[in-house]
């Protein structure tokens, strides 16, 4: 059981001993970024690449390690959020994120519903359709942030963690990896046509609006100041690094199963429900079922995390676009507009579920999702090299390099997802 800091922890203004066991907002943000879709586009690589793209999935790793990590740092080192940081760049920033927000959450909602609900329709065949599963997703995510406070979502968040973790991985050891060739596959090697695929694979893996969140989530913790920086920095560098094993994990089943066995995976989240065939085929019915409930915690992770996180950033913007609105830091989590935020992101996208083919909206998604990242990238460059941060917590050489090269990363993937919109 992870445990939550206690008041006298935080009187202190330090961390106590035992580090390891306050492990838990890296998890949190890590589950949320890593949905079905990114478990699909690893399975693919390994389908199509082998082992050879090994190298871009840790990549992207060590990409949002240092994403959530500045955003971290600027929470601590400065004692105000990511938001505060983003309107002193200039009132652009609010419009930006604004807009922002209220599209993707109306989007996302119906996607992650709808992930959450595949497996479960595979899982009960002869139960409830697809949309009613994804309803159930949606109000079972409402109740559980509505009625709890971070403390609780951490140990939720965990369990789900833990679930994905030992049935991929375990998954992935029964089928045995080819060591030699993992090994070969972290020396960066291009194959022929795959520039823009391991562009989006390194940028996908686990990377949304939620790495923004992570800041309210050290801060929901009880981690204050500079002296918990450690703590902080080992908590997203073992939650990133549960996270490129469980990609890795993935990969090897896409190379080793689905490559061997010559199976091109359905588009979107049901190329997850390939990678279950296949493996009911080989192993039977007990293994199949039991990857499809590591589907669904990968994805009902996902819905419990943007419920809480995406909206504790949405109460931050209404307190400050609306001084009259402001909620204090302790009442953020039963204030209205986070409950307003909860219903927006559950209600209104449960219409989306009853388009056959909201191919439009998909697209939508893909695209929102590539005009955050360089935004939230770029502009933790810009405030993580002002005297807007005590200068011991500025960026040094190697997160700037991180930051910008992943900055131009987004931006050309951002692009390339305009550029294939139907026009």
């Amino acid at each position: 059981m992870i445990p939550v800091v206690t008041k006298t922890t935080q009187e202190n203004g330090a961390p106590p001993r035992g580090r390891w066991r306050l492990v838990g907002p890296g998890l949190v943000v890590a589950a949320t970024g890593v949905g079905a879709g990114d478990l699909v586009a690893t399975a693919v690589a390994g389908e199509r690449y082998g082992y050879t793209l090994v190298w871009a999935a840790v990549l992207g790793c060590l990409i949002k390690i240092s994403l959530a990590e500045a955003t971290g740092r600027w929470h601590l080192a400065t004692g105000r959020t990511i938001f505060e940081g983003w309107r002193g760049l200039g009132p652009w920033t609010v419009v930006y994120f604004g807009v922002y927000i209220m599209i993707w959450g109306f989007v996302y909602g119906a996607t992650a519903m709808s992930a959450s609900a595949l497996p479960l329709v595979a899982l009960f065949p002869d139960g409830p359709s697809l949309r009613t599963w994804g309803i159930a997703a949606g109000l079972l995510g409402l109740v559980c942030v509505w009625f709890n406070r971070y403390a609780v979502v951490e140990k939720l968040m965990t369990v789900f963690v833990g679930l994905m973790f030992v049935v991929v991985v375990g998954i992935a050891i029964r089928i045995g990896p080819d060591s030699g060739a993992l090994a070969a596959g972290l020396v960066p090697t291009l194959p022929d046509g795959s520039v823009l695929y391991t562009l989006g694979l390194i940028g996908g893996v686990g990377g949304t609006i939620t790495l923004a969140a992570y800041g309210y989530w050290v801060t929901a913790k009880g981690w204050r100041g500079p002296a918990w920086m450690s703590v902080m920095r080992l908590d997203n560098r073992v939650a990133y690094a549960t996270t490129g094993l469980f990609v890795v994990a993935m990969l090897v089943i896409g190379a080793e199963l689905l490559n061997a066995a010559d199976v091109a995976l359905s588009q979107g989240d049901r190329g997850l429900l390939d990678v279950g065939t296949v493996l009911e085929e080989r192993f039977g019915t007990v293994t199949a079922n039991l990857f499809l409930i590591g589907f669904f915690a990968a994805s009902f992770s996902s819905v419990i995390g943007v419920w809480h996180g995406v909206s504790l950033l949405f109460t931050d913007f209404v307190s400050h676009v609306r001084p009259a609105s402001a909620v204090p830091e302790v009442d953020r989590e039963r204030s209205w507009p986070f409950r307003a935020y909860l219903l927006w992101l559950t209600f209104p996208p449960m219409g989306l579920l009853w388009l056959d083919q909201p191919i439009g909206l998909v697209l939508a998604y893909g695209v929102l999702g590539a005009f955050f990242m360089p935004f939230l990238a770029l502009t933790l460059l810009w405030l993580l090299n002002t005297d807007r941060v005590p200068r011991e917590w500025r960026n040094g050489p190697l997160s700037n390099a991180m930051l910008l090269g992943s900055g131009v990363l987004f931006l050309v993937l951002c692009v390339e997802q305009v550029r294939d919109l139907p026009w």
